[in-house]
């Protein structure tokens, strides 16, 4: 049975990932989003298409104005009809796709997990400075301390689901979260919730031990 993903990447996310400008953290959580997301993967294979044009005719560089974004995703838009999409992957068994297994040394049994308190345990994984990436898991009904963003954080689920005070994120969606926005995201229970998250400037936590712990789990 196909998994039905409802939150998907930005427009501006997969533009940074095709044009290679994002953080390898954040390219992680792209890659490993797109090889669970078929709407994505077929989206970015649209702008793939149309940055190899426009590196094909150079000169349309230097004449780009205020209109190109409209005219570009005017393009990608008749593009989706005429790129071929790669073919849909099977199911995978592994918790952890592919993209992901590297950076492990394979499934969701080799993680390193650390305790974090509550029963929610991390994973750092090893990225540039620019940005951080780390495997969270979270016990079915436990909550992650509640934390606001002084920046960027991208939340995939992996495994299970979380809901907090936007939405709910099952298996595949993506969560983008800014500095307007401050939660709790809560496991559900029934299911152990494993996610993978980036961010690209520490967290705000709002309780004191979180905030004395923070340095040391490099959140």
């Amino acid at each position: 049975m196909t998994t039905m993903i409802r939150h998907h990447l930005s427009d501006q996310l997969l533009m940074g990932y095709s044009a290679g400008t994002l953080p390898e953290a954040f390219n992680l959580v792209v890659a490993t989003h797109i090889s669970m997301c078929d709407e994505c993967r077929a989206r970015l294979a649209s702008f793939d298409a149309v940055g190899g044009a426009l590196i094909e005719a150079p000169e349309m560089a230097g004449t780009m104005g205020s209109g190109a974004l409209a005219a570009t995703l005017a393009r990608i838009k008749s593009a989706d009809e005429s790129t071929p999409v790669m073919p849909e992957r099977k199911a995978a068994k592994p918790v952890l796709p592919q993209p992901l297994q590297g950076y492990v040394g394979g499934d969701v049994d080799k993680v390193a997990w650390r305790n974090v308190g509550g029963g929610v345990r991390q994973a750092v994984l090893p990225t540039s400075s620019h940005a951080s990436a780390r495997l969270l898991f979270i016990p079915a009904g436990a909550a992650v301390p509640d934390h606001g963003h002084r920046g960027t954080e991208l939340t995939l689920v992996l495994q299970g689901a979380f809901s907090d005070e936007e939405d709910r994120f099952g298996p595949g969606d993506i969560e983008i979260a800014d500095e307007d926005l401050h939660h709790q995201p809560v496991a559900e229970a029934g299911a152990d919730c494993i996610c993978l998250a980036a961010t690209d400037a520490p967290l705000k936590f709002r309780g004191l031990l979180p905030r004395l712990a923070q340095p040391f789990l490099q959140i």
